[in-house]
């Protein structure tokens, strides 16, 4: 019973975090801040999404069943992904807007700004 009261917490957080996120898609400005609601809001949303599904799976194999043992697995290896990934993802979209030209919506002091691009 405990075990459930606090996997309903953590989805309650991670479905907040996903919230925000999509909020901050909606309301930011620029392509920039839009990444960062997107990225940030997201990867800890989705956290603690799944650490609510290894809590499941891990008390339903606590109690003898075998085959949760797996989705547990796949949950750790979904969440290495997902953290590797999104930044990796994010930095390569800014890093191509900012080649590109895309500029911030607010005046901001750019140390890049006039040199050469690897």
């Amino acid at each position: 019973m405990a075990l459930n009261i606090v996997t309903y917490i953590f989805i309650g957080v991670g479905l907040f975090f996903n919230l925000i996120g999509v909020v901050g898609l909606h309301r930011f400005p620029d392509m920039y801040t839009k990444l960062h609601a997107a990225t940030k809001c997201t990867t800890f949303g989705s956290i603690f999404l799944i650490i609510a599904v290894i809590m499941q799976a891990a008390g339903i194999w606590a109690q003898g069943g075998t085959s949760q043992s797996v989705m547990c697995i796949h949950a750790v290896l979904v969440l290495v992904a997902l953290l590797v990934t999104n930044a990796t993802g994010a930095h390569a979209i800014a890093r191509a807007a900012h080649r590109s030209g895309e500029k911030p919506a607010r005046a901001v002091v750019d140390d890049l700004e006039g040199k050469e691009n690897d």
